[in-house]
């Protein structure tokens, strides 16, 4: 009884809350409809040039996005323009002779199409023609806060609206706009999304309270591993077009996984078809210093060979007292035209962090009289020689073909491989107030390597039945994981002694013979499909499944752990999305959860897989073009036998976490969020997310990860040369209970916020200056891990960047 009244009263503030943040994720469309229209003429300066420069340097002074195929645009050339224009009038002067016109489809969208003959004209409606753009899911140059579409939940390339899942999608110039240099960064700033730094170099993810495991890179899938993260998590953005974060269950593509959320980093293509490029130098707090370089240009006299190279190079030291790294990128992809409709590429990445000084986990919480520490926010726990070295190579191939009739098969492979050499310090247990003495320090050298392999099949196009045309995708991929770590323990390491004067010039000590700490092997088959049925004109239906294998064989610490299993699973797939006029469309969408745990218990036993399932509905809206994109979702996830930490509990015989399988784990809550162009030169993204979630005894469960989250980010070009941005991270507290000095307690996170400023000047055509501050009002904070440590929040900081564009 007492449940249901519980049940009650929580969808009652949840549909309280779905109406007010409704509200303000939708309501703006329609104000922004009237917004978007085409206003009075402007000044405009345009330099003569390659039309596709052209094009895209007017639609980006003018606040608006342009799309067309780019073989419309090969060997023209613009006379450019300088002068008073509205935007009609600007591109029709810039496509003059050239044989094109751009139609306006609404919504600070045009499309570039081929005139048409006089005969053909007189058929058309004069100033009411529109045209469907072709769906393009790239954003790079679009100067854009969203994308018209994507394919990362079905594999059919959908707009965002006609998707029956909550899908954030972070451009290439919001990345630009807030400075956003790793995949950390990018996903602190993604709705719904907390990000938990467990120490210099790693961090967790989670989404709807539970962790994010799931990783693609062009939509193939990998998987994303904690202890060995000091790679992934600072992964440097410079080479993605685009994130594409889907929240909720995503197995018909990606296969086992937390029902949280799934991220595909979505690399830049070469597809330029002049040469063109950018360099740019930056330098920020701490002296943080780095450069990029950034250029694309046809290999051959009709561009159906393109190129493309891009690097990075960062040099920083810290707030974090003796901590430094050095980061290195290269990037290089080749694109080239086969064939009429036939597309392929190949392209390889290789990064390098070298950090000294990195910690192992973080700073004591209490000291040993049951006191709160309250340390000065440069402490670190490391010695000098510490070093999280990582290095990744990524090499990926891809070929499309058009088939004809709108069917298109593609086929992808990818290899992955990242090494580790990492001399580390960690310290446990609880220091003396006075004294300082009191903590434990345990070194450890882990060398070791992991590989992965991956292979995609699919064929997607439209098909008609009943008099009505549908949509198909059927497909198949392969992931194959190999990874192989090795410890070596301190011979005779030095005591700790005073804490409280620690300077990091504890001695390295000599490293004995490599004891293995973890050998295993993955391999996940999957066949999936999917089918988007036009029921009725405004309704459609798509259903679909995957059938997965999933094997893995793995040996923990010494050969002593061992974990095989083998398993065969059909996930299904539902998901209905109903239009309600051209702007608005409801949705909802159902799938089950699947997934197999690495966990052992405080007996040493390991935990069973994880099952469940995951439903979500909700309301979407999009102006035409896709510039502005609305939604707001409800979902409910339902688990069994979900991993949990065990209090203070280990492993018997390790100091590894020990866990439990909590029953009847559930997770309720909503998500908001309006992103795109809500007028001419003001860009803006907002979100807002909420849920609870606990198990079958109705006890809080993950509470690591704060339960509400709120975003807000927007930019305003105040003049032509001059754009000021501004936005605030906000979430609710968190909180760990864990064992201290006095038995069980609650070390808390109460609820914070953060201010983030950027301005950007056009110092001249070519050459642009811009400024970024973070944590503007030096907002203190810490991020707990689950060994009751803290790490501090980054202080304000402040970047200056040049950029080049050529």
């Amino acid at each position: 009884m007492n449940e249901g009244k519980h049940a009650m009263k929580h969808y009652r503030n949840t549909s309280i809350t779905l109406a007010l943040l409704g509200s303000l994720a939708l309501a703006p469309l329609a104000h922004a409809q009237q917004l978007q229209q085409d206003g009075p003429a402007r000044h405009y300066q345009v330099a003569a040039g390659p039309l596709s420069t052209a094009l895209s340097a007017f639609a980006a002074e003018a606040g608006v996005s342009i799309s067309g195929a780019a073989s419309l645009y090969t060997g023209l050339s613009s006379r450019g323009l300088n002068g008073h224009y509205k935007v009609a009038d600007g591109f029709a002067r810039l496509l003059d002779g050239s044989g094109l016109i751009a139609i306006d489809q609404g919504g600070g969208h045009y499309a570039v199409r081929q005139q048409p003959s006089a005969a053909d004209a007189a058929t058309l409606p004069g100033i009411a023609v529109r045209a469907t753009a072709e769906r393009s899911t790239s954003t790079e140059g679009t100067g854009s806060y969203t994308t018209p579409a994507t394919a990362s939940v079905t594999g059919l390339v959908l707009s965002l609206r006609e998707t029956p899942q909550s899908v954030s999608v972070i451009t290439r110039q919001r990345m630009d706009d807030q400075d956003l240099l790793t995949v950390r960064d990018v996903l602190r700033n993604t709705p719904g999304i907390a990000v938990n730094q467990f120490d210099t170099e790693r961090s967790t993810f989670s989404a709807r309270g539970f962790d994010v495991d799931n990783f693609q890179y062009d939509g193939v899938p990998t998987t994303y591993k904690v202890q060995y993260s000091g790679g992934e998590s600072e992964m440097d953005s410079l080479i993605y077009d685009r994130v594409e974060v889907t929240r909720g269950a995503t197995g018909l593509l990606t296969g086992a996984g937390y029902p949280s959320a799934s991220i595909n980093l979505v690399r830049k293509r070469a597809s330029a078809r002049q040469f063109e490029g950018q360099l740019s130098l930056a330098a920020g707090s701490w002296s943080d210093y780095r450069g990029t370089v950034d250029l694309a240009t046809p290999l051959n006299g009709d561009g159906s060979v393109r190129g493309r190279v891009a690097g990075a190079w960062q040099d920083r030291k810290s707030f974090t007292s003796h901590y430094a790294n050095q980061r290195q990128l290269v990037y290089a992809t080749v694109e080239a035209d086969l064939a009429p409709g036939t597309v392929a590429s190949v392209g390889a990445s290789y990064q390098k962090n070298d950090p000294k000084g990195s910690n192992w986990g973080g700073f004591p919480l209490w000291y040993s009289d049951g006191t709160r520490t309250h340390f000065d926010r440069s402490v670190s726990t490391a010695p000098r020689w510490a070093a999280w070295a990582t290095e990744q190579t990524n090499v990926h191939a891809t070929v499309e073909h058009a088939l004809g009739q709108g069917w298109k098969a593609q086929a992808q492979a990818m290899y992955s491989k990242h090494t580790e050499d990492t001399p580390l310090l960690f310290l446990a247990e609880r220091p003396d107030r006075i004294t300082g003495l009191g903590m434990l320090g345990y070194p450890n050298r882990y060398i070791g390597q992991r590989e992965q392999s991956s292979a995609d099949l699919k064929l997607s196009g439209p098909f008609t039945l009943g008099g009505r045309q549908h949509e198909v995708i059927v497909g198949a991929n392969y992931t194959l994981q190999r990874a192989e770590f090795s410890v070596k323990e301190a011979l005779d390491p030095e005591p700790i002694g005073n804490f409280l004067a620690w300077d990091g010039s504890y001695p390295q000590p000599a490293w004995g013979e490599p004891v293995l700490s973890e050998k295993y092997t993955t391999k996940q088959y999957g066949a999936y499909g999917a089918a988007r049925l036009n029921l009725a004109d405004h309704t459609r239906l798509i259903v679909g499944g995957r059938l997965s294998r999933w094997d893995k064989d793995r040996i923990g610490f010494d050969g002593s752990a061992r974990f095989a299993f083998a398993k065969s699973k059909f996930v299904p797939y539902a998901g209905l999305v109903v239009d309600l006029n051209s702007v608005y469309s409801a949705y909802a969408s159902y799938t089950d959860i699947f997934r197999p745990q690495e966990n052992q218990d405080r007996t040493g036993a390991w935990l069973d897989p994880l099952t469940g399932q995951s439903m979500e509905v909700g309301l979407k809206g999009e102006l035409p073009g896709g510039q502005l994109n609305g939604a707001i979702g409800i979902f409910e996830i339902r688990q069994d036998k979900l991993a949990q930490p065990d209090g203070a509990h280990k492993i018997p015989g390790t100091t590894t976490q020990a866990y439990y399988a909590a029953r009847g784990a559930t997770s309720r809550g909503i998500d908001g969020e309006l992103s795109g162009r809500l007028a001419p030169g003001w860009n803006v993204t907002a979100s807002a997310s909420h849920f609870r979630a606990k198990d079958r005894e109705q006890q809080d469960i993950n509470t690591l990860s704060p339960r509400s989250t709120a975003r807000l980010f927007t930019t305003w070009k105040v003049r032509p040369d001059l754009i000021v941005g501004g936005g605030i991270n906000w979430q609710s507290k968190f909180y760990f209970d864990d064992e201290g000095p006095d038995g069980k307690e609650r070390i808390t996170q109460q609820a914070y916020s953060t201010v983030s400023l950027m301005a950007t000047y056009q110092l001249s055509r070519q050459l642009t200056a811009q400024l970024n501050v973070e944590n503007l009002l030096d907002k203190h904070y810490i991020n707990i891990n689950t060994y009751a440590q803290g790490t501090y929040g980054m202080p304000r900081s402040v970047r200056g960047t040049l950029t080049y564009r050529f």
